[in-house]
């Protein structure tokens, strides 16, 4: 069993199974959604969450999860992201967080809760065509493996931007990892 961690932040999930499969690893506290249509008292323990103790948005990496993500991200637009691949979440068909390893939950919450909620938003469209990150073959790869090593997950180019800009990420990072990444012909 994988050594338990601390995160202080609350974690916002979907349901009861995420804050089992979460709780096998970290000492946390969760608030589940119970899906998009939360209810006026889970609103204001989020609203709690997040004015006093930070949230941290751990949803399931489906369409689902996407649309809950935005919804409480409109919201709470400092709370911080946590995210997983498909691939790490996903068992006999089912996409879940429920279905991730413990070391994969650890390393997506660890991700998100050592990283600043905002930065300046330095980067822009230039930059991300001239990492090769939008609007040329292979674009759509390349964010997908930066977006794993980085833990902001995969989304189209605006969304990745606006991730990028808003998770503190240093300009320096991004081009050491696409160097790696190039250089061991990842692409």
């Amino acid at each position: 069993m994988t050594e338990k961690i601390k995160i202080d932040e609350i974690i916002v999930v979907e349901g009861r199974d995420d804050t089992s499969a979460i709780k096998r690893s970290v000492d946390c506290e969760t608030i589940e959604t119970h899906g998009y249509g939360i209810r006026t008292e889970t609103w204001e323990m989020i609203e709690k969450a997040y004015e006093t103790r930070g949230i941290i948005v751990f949803t399931d990496p489906d369409q689902a999860g996407d649309r809950i993500r935005r919804r409480l991200m409109e919201r709470f637009p400092k709370a911080r992201e946590a995210f997983m691949e498909k691939g790490d979440a996903t068992r006999d068909g089912d996409i879940g967080i429920e279905n991730a390893s413990d070391e994969g939950i650890q390393k997506s919450l660890l991700k998100a809760a050592g990283r600043p909620a905002q930065s300046e938003g330095t980067f822009t469209m230039r930059d991300m065509d001239m990492w090769k990150l939008n609007g040329c073959p292979g674009a759509s790869e390349r964010r997908r493996a930066l977006g794993r090593e980085l833990g902001i997950g995969f989304a189209g180019c605006k969304t990745f931007l606006r991730r990028l800009n808003g998770f503190g990420i240093s300009r320096k990072e991004i081009e050491t990892l696409l160097e790696d990444l190039d250089r061991n012909n990842y692409f």
